[in-house]
């Protein structure tokens, strides 16, 4: 009677397969009392250097090999660093490639972080990175803008619907070059700090628990409303 799906481009999909179906798009949702921006867990950086999250596990259908080769470009212009959260099979893969491109005394692989520790991590971070070649909505990315960091994000799945240029900035799949452009515009238009309140703005009003449990119990009570008429 009422079918979800994670993202606009799953649920388009649906509808091309079964046209008469109905199909909303309804993501899971984020904490956003826990995910929000608290004090930084890593040290802060000297003034105009800038700290560059990559919130990925590290399979390749995440992208990550693409923000690596894009690093180089990215420091050539602005100095920045970079942290890795996640693991995986493609990590020593990775690390050998940043040691390749020069580029290991920038990019710190961290591994698996608890989860209780994320939301200091984002809070550390002036801008997060989502390379991804495939993805759905991606709860990751929703947790680094509840933490007021603005995200730039492959142009790919449901990564379009949850941003637009006052949270962040997308860039081609699978192309460094158009990935370093889009950060080194982001880290040089002096509006990071005013991108990232917006972002937190945006997952509260549209992918915060309440507002996604809010419009389950909707549904549901429509389903039963319906069914109640029919008998």
């Amino acid at each position: 009677d009422h079918n979800l799906a994670a993202s606009a481009e799953i649920a388009a999909v649906g509808k091309d397969i079964a046209p008469t179906v109905k199909v909303e798009a309804l993501t899971n949702g984020v904490d956003t009392s826990f995910f929000r921006r608290v004090d930084p867990t890593l040290p802060r950086l000297r003034e105009e250097r800038y700290r560059l999250v990559v919130p990925r596990r590290l399979f390749s259908k995440n992208g990550v090999e693409y923000f690596i080769r894009a690093l180089p470009m990215i420091s050539a212009v602005v100095d920045v660093e970079a942290i890795v959260i996640g693991d995986g099979p493609e990590r020593a893969t990775l690390e050998s490639l940043a040691g390749e491109l020069g580029v290991t005394d920038r990019l710190t692989f961290m591994g698996t972080s608890p989860h209780d520790e994320m939301p200091g991590l984002l809070s550390s971070s002036d801008l997060a990175i989502f390379p991804s070649l495939m993805e759905a909505t991606s709860i990751a990315a929703l947790e680094s803008m509840a933490c007021e960091v603005p995200v730039a994000a492959s142009r790919v799945g449901g990564l379009p619907e949850i941003l637009n240029h006052e949270v962040g900035a997308l860039f081609e799949p699978a192309d460094s070059k158009s990935l370093a452009r889009t950060v080194i515009e982001l880290l040089q238009g002096g509006q990071l700090r005013a991108l990232g309140v917006e972002a937190r703005k945006r997952v509260v009003e549209r992918w915060s628990n309440e507002r996604l449990t809010d419009r389950h119990l909707e549904i549901y009570e429509a389903l039963v409303a319906r069914r109640h008429a029919v008998a």
